[in-house]
C-alpha cells in the first residue's frame, strides 16, 4: 500500500468540495493496472467537475482527471507489466472511477491503452480528450465520405482545446480549414497552427434561411445551439457536420432541408464510450499521419495539482486559452 496526494471531489452532508488529499492505493477504485501518474490535462468537463459547476460524477468521491498517463507499476492483466507506458482517456474516469489527477491511478484493462510508438507521456496528454475527440471527428467524417475536395472545413470554438487541435490534424490532413472564434486576438496563432482563414464568431451573421449558398465543405462545431443551427444551411451536398460540444446550448432550431436536399449528415463525436477497436485506431493515427505539428505551441500552460481550482475558474469564465497540460509526476 502507497500513500500519494489526489486532487478528490466529494459530495455529501458538508457539500461539494474538491481539493488536495492524502489516500492511499487501496482506496482507489478497482482495476488491473495500477499506474504511477506521469501527466494529465484539464478539459472542460474537469472544470465543472472540479468546482461543482456542472453534475459530472456519477459517483463520490472520486479523484478528478478524464485523461492520465503514466507507468505501469503493477498489473493482473498479463497485457501489461511494469514500467510499461499508458494512457486512458474518458472511460468513465473522473465519472465512475477515480481520474488522472493523482500520483496513483488504478485503470481498467479494457480501456488502458499501450501508448503508441510515436508519442511520449507528455505529448499524449498535450493530445488527451481534447486531441482524441479532434482526430475522432475526422476520422468518422472521412469515413462517412468526407475529401478535401467538397471544399473548406469550419472549426467552431477554434481557440479551445479541441480547436487548436482540430486546426492542425485536419491541416495536416490536407483539409482548408477555416477558424471561428471570438476571440480575434488570437487569429495569427490559430494561422499558424495551419488555419486558412479566421472569422470572427461575433461578426458571422447566418441568415436564418432553411438553406443558404454553400460556403463549408464540413465542419466540426464545439459549440452547438444556434452555432449549429446557422452551420447546418451553409455545408456542402453531402458534406459532414461533427458536432462534439454544447458550449452555446444543447438545444438548437433547424429543418430537414440540409439533410434531404444536400444529403448534409450531422456526426454525433462521443469521444468518452469510444469502443476499444475504433480508440486503438485513433491513437495509432494520432501517434503518426494525425499527429499535430505543433503540440508545443498548443500546450499553452503548465499546471500543477496545487493550481487547478485557478485553472477551472478561468476556463469556466472564457479565459482559458489552448491546452493546459497537468504535471503530476512527469516522465
Amino acid at each position: 500500500m502507497t500513500t500519494f496526494r489526489a486532487f478528490r471531489i466529494h459530495n455529501d452532508d458538508q457539500g461539494y468540495r474538491a481539493g488536495i488529499q492524502v489516500m492511499d492505493t487501496e482506496s482507489l477504485t478497482p482495476g488491473e493496472v495500477l499506474v504511477k501518474v506521469a501527466y494529465s490535462s484539464v478539459n472542460y468537463k474537469d472544470a465543472l467537475a472540479g468546482s461543482g459547476k456542472g453534475r459530472i460524477l456519477r459517483r463520490y468521491p472520486l479523484n478528478g482527471g478524464i485523461d492520465v498517463a503514466g507507468r505501469v507499476v503493477a498489473s493482473t492483466d498479463p497485457k501489461f507489466k511494469e514500467g510499461d507506458a499508458v494512457l486512458c482517456t474518458g472511460s468513465g474516469l473522473s465519472e465512475t472511477r477515480d481520474g488522472g489527477y493523482a500520483e496513483y491511478a488504478r485503470l481498467d484493462a479494457r480501456w488502458t491503452i499501450p501508448l503508441p510508438d510515436g508519442l511520449d507521456l507528455r505529448e499524449s496528454m498535450i493530445l488527451g480528450t481534447a486531441g482524441f475527440t479532434a482526430a475522432l471527428a475526422l476520422l468518422h467524417m472521412q469515413d462517412n465520405g468526407q475529401t478535401p475536395a467538397l471544399g473548406p472545413i469550419a472549426v467552431t470554438g477554434a481557440s479551445g482545446g479541441v480547436g487548436q487541435l482540430a486546426i492542425d490534424i485536419f491541416s495536416r490532413a490536407g483539409y482548408e480549414v477555416h477558424a471561428i472564434s471570438g476571440k480575434a486576438d488570437h487569429f495569427d496563432h490559430l494561422k499558424s497552427l495551419g488555419a486558412a482563414e479566421c472569422i470572427d464568431r461575433h461578426a458571422l451573421a447566418f441568415s436564418g434561411k432553411p438553406m443558404d449558398s454553400a460556403r463549408f465543405g464540413g465542419a466540426l462545431d464545439n459549440v452547438g445551439g444556434a452555432m449549429l443551427a446557422g452551420l447546418l444551411p451553409l455545408i456542402a451536398p453531402y458534406g459532414n457536420l461533427a458536432l462534439c460540444g454544447n458550449a452555446g446550448g444543447i438545444a438548437f432550431d433547424s429543418t430537414v432541408m440540409p439533410f434531404i436536399i444536400r444529403g448534409v449528415n450531422l456526426l454525433g463525436v462521443a469521444s468518452a464510450g469510444t469502443a476499444r477497436p475504433m480508440r486503438e485506431r485513433v491513437w495509432r493515427h494520432l501517434a503518426t499521419d494525425c499527429k499535430p505539428r505543433h503540440l508545443a505551441r498548443i500546450a499553452t500552460r503548465e499546471a500543477a495539482l496545487d493550481e487547478l481550482p485557478g485553472v477551472f475558474e478561468r476556463m469556466l469564465a472564457g479565459d482559458s486559452f489552448g491546452r493546459t497540460l497537468v504535471r503530476v509526476g512527469g516522465d
